[in-house]
Formats: structure tokens, C-alpha cells, sequence
């Protein structure tokens, strides 16, 4: 039997457009003071804004996923660039809160056709079953490596240009990735072939009925609620409570000398201790059950910001800490989307997926508004980082109980 390579031309087109994707929608923490001090708003408003987007991609995702499963990707992925372009270039001209939380339904809806509810199904379905959990964790850590450049980029261009004119040269960029489809060639069906001819609402409402998908569901909970916080909330918390920067220490010799350039700086540090953490998440997925590697992430993430949120904030617990959280950032994205594989089969993964991801963005939701509306009634973010706390160890418990049987072995 002939191997191909795993670096196929569907996961390097792939691994491309989730990557840009990814690169801008993880930059908008950065725009939370610039905005907000622009007009005037409390930090809620914008915040609404981004728990919106959030939320538009959830609701989204399953029906773009089914969309491009019944029509074809590379129409889902058309549609969602173009919406991620007109929602921020309308953005770039919004003068109210209600029109920036109105146009992130549109951007929202973008990040669904080009973010990993398309794309990770895609490469899964190109890749065979040995390889799957690794593709996806590759996928996963060079897709998202995007957060390693998106909100750096966005900090220097904001250095010179207005949030305004940054947002317009995003929403070029987005477009950039329709450059990737042709390479996104249609995968070999063999595998789909093997699984038995059933409908998308037969296999769909099977799961639905399946407790094990529900304890998924349920999990992918708290990895939003944390993600959605941190990424919309930590540069503005780095810029306002962190410790001041040494002038003659390291990190000022390597330009980031303000507080606000840290913030900007560990959330590409999370996006590069992400790329280790997701690869390594992949490839033990392969040989180790999914659901105690999953619980072991959301404990690890617990404890580690029980513990940065007990000390003081200094320069080095905030490098510490993304180092930590990065590694453990996005590994639930291949496990958790390797697990429905898994268990319900590759044909309707996207979907699947799809309502999984719908609880994710719930999650994130609430990390982003309440964020905003707590630092507004009390001034800080400590009452939702303890939420997030909770809501961890909740997810490392409940996936204790799934059955990680292919479905079909169960039924049979």
C-alpha cells in the first residue's frame, strides 16, 4: 500500500484560510480600549459587540458546516469571506454600540464559513482514520497560529492608523484567503463509502439521542466561556492592572515597553505555546482515549488560573500563565472534534461538530459580555475569572462518563 504524504495540498489550503481567519478574529481584544475611548462607551458595549460575533458564529456554524456538506465547501467558505469582509468594512464606519452589534452578527457568521467547523471537517475527511486525530491537531496549531500574528499586526497598524482604517485593511485581507480554494480538491470518498448510506437527519437525530454527545456538548462549554474571556479581555486587563515593565529589563529591550504591548504580546504567546499544545493533543488522541485527555486539559486549565488570578500580577505570571493556558488553548479542538468522528462517522462530522460548536460560542457569549459587565459594575475581572474556574472543573468531570465506541458498534 502506497502512503501519501500528510502535508496534503487540502490541509496546507486548509491550515492557510484558518489561519487568516483566526489572525483577525483573535485581534479584537486589542481594539477594546481604542474603541471604547473613541466614543466614550463603558467597556460592556464593545464588549456586546464581540459576545455577538461570538454568538453569530455558534448559531452559524451548524448550518454553514450542513451547507457546505450538502452544496460543497468551497462555496460555504466563498460565502463566509465575504461576509467577514462586508461586516468589517460596515464596522470600520459604525458610530453606535447597536451598529457594531449588529454588523458582528455578519462578521460572526464569516468566521463560521472559514473557521474550523468547515475547514477542521474538510481536512478530517481527507485524512485516513490512523492519521485523523494528528491532521486535525496540525490543523488546529497552524490554522490558529494566526493568533500569534492578528493581534500583534492589529497593535502596530493601530500605532499608525485609526481602528477604523485597520479594520477595512482586515477585511481585505479576509478575502485573501479564496487564493487557497483551488487546492481545496474533493477528498477521496472511500472512506465515506465504508460508513452505511444513511441520512444527514437519521445520523443527526442519533446523536442527539445519544448521551455521550450531550456530555460533549455540555464539555465544550467552558473551553469557550475561557477562550471567548481571554481573548476579548486580557490585553485590556494586562494593560490596566500588570505590574510595570522593567525599562532596562528584556522585554523592554525587545520593544514592548507598555503594559498595552503586553497585552498584545500574550495573546501571541497563547497562539504560539498553542501550536506545541494542539500538535501533541493530536497525535495522543491517537493513542490514548480522548475523553481523559480532555479532562485532563480542562483540569490543567482550572488549576493554572486559580493560580494566576491568586497571585500578583507581574510581567513574568502573565508570560507564565499564557505559556500555560496556550499550550492547553486550542488541544480540546482536535480531541473534541475527533471524538465525534470517532463515534458518529466522518459524513456528517461538519454537522455534528457543528452543534457542538454551537455550545463553545455559548460559552464564549457569556466569557465576552460578562466580562465587559462585571468590569463595569465593580471595576475588575475577578468574579469571571472564578466563573471560569468553576466552569473548567465542570468540563473535566463530565466527560469522564462518555462512551468513545463508534456508534455503529453500539448499535450493532
Amino acid at each position: 500500500m502506497i502512503k501519501t504524504s500528510m502535508f496534503t495540498p487540502v490541509l496546507v489550503a486548509g491550515c492557510t484560510i484558518l489561519m487568516i481567519s483566526f489572525a483577525i478574529r483573535a485581534s479584537f481584544g486589542v481594539f477594546q480600549i481604542p474603541v471604547a475611548t473613541e466614543f466614550g462607551w463603558p467597556r460592556a458595549d464593545f464588549s456586546m459587540a464581540i459576545a455577538i460575533q461570538n454568538l453569530a458564529w455558534g448559531i452559524g456554524q451548524p448550518m454553514f458546516s450542513a451547507f457546505g456538506e450538502r452544496f460543497g465547501d468551497r462555496k460555504t467558505i466563498i460565502i463566509g469571506a465575504l461576509l467577514y469582509s462586508l461586516g468589517m468594512v460596515l464596522s470600520a464606519y459604525a458610530i453606535t454600540p447597536g451598529q457594531h452589534q449588529a454588523l458582528a452578527i455578519l462578521v460572526g457568521f464569516g468566521i463560521a464559513g472559514t473557521g474550523f467547523g468547515v475547514i477542521l471537517p474538510l481536512i478530517g475527511r481527507a485524512a485516513s482514520p490512523e492519521r485523523r486525530s494528528l491532521t486535525l491537531g496540525i490543523g488546529s496549531a497552524i490554522g490558529s497560529a494566526g493568533q500569534v500574528i492578528g493581534p500583534p499586526a492589529a497593535e502596530a497598524l493601530l500605532q499608525v492608523y485609526s481602528w477604523q482604517t485597520v479594520f477595512v485593511i482586515f477585511s481585505v485581507v479576509i478575502l485573501t484567503t479564496l487564493l487557497a480554494l483551488p487546492f481545496l480538491r474533493a477528498p477521496d470518498k472511500a472512506q465515506r463509502k465504508a460508513e452505511p448510506e444513511e441520512s444527514m437527519l437519521t445520523v443527526v437525530s442519533r446523536a442527539f439521542r445519544d448521551p455521550s454527545y450531550a456530555l460533549i456538548f455540555l464539555g465544550f462549554f467552558s473551553c469557550g466561556y475561557q477562550l471567548g474571556f481571554i481573548t476579548a479581555h486580557f490585553p485590556a486587563f494586562i494593560t490596566e492592572v500588570c505590574g510595570p515593565i522593567d525599562p532596562g529589563g528584556m522585554l523592554a529591550g525587545m520593544g514592548i515597553a507598555t503594559t498595552s504591548a503586553l497585552g498584545a504580546t500574550a495573546i501571541a504567546v497563547i497562539g504560539i505555546a498553542n501550536i506545541g499544545g494542539s500538535v501533541l493533543s493530536g497525535w495522543l488522541g491517537a493513542h490514548f482515549p480522548k475523553k481523559y485527555l480532555l479532562a485532563a486539559i480542562y483540569t490543567g486549565r482550572t488549576v493554572a488560573s486559580a493560580i494566576f488570578i491568586l497571585l500578583p500580577m507581574t510581567p513574568t505570571t502573565v508570560l507564565v500563565y499564557s505559556a500555560v493556558m496556550g499550550s492547553l488553548w486550542l488541544a480540546t479542538v482536535p480531541l473534541t472534534s475527533g471524538l465525534v468522528a470517532q463515534i458518529y462517522g466522518v459524513r456528517y462530522m461538519g454537522t455534528l461538530y457543528g452543534f457542538v460548536f454551537l455550545s463553545h460560542q455559548i460559552g464564549s457569549f457569556l466569557g465576552v459580555w460578562l466580562g465587559g459587565k462585571f468590569y463595569d459594575l465593580n471595576g475588575d475581572y475577578s468574579v469571571v475569572w472564578w466563573i471560569g474556574v468553576g466552569v473548567g472543573a465542570f468540563s473535566a468531570i463530565v466527560h469522564l462518563p462518555i462512551r468513545e465506541r463508534p456508534m455503529q458498534a453500539q448499535l450493532a
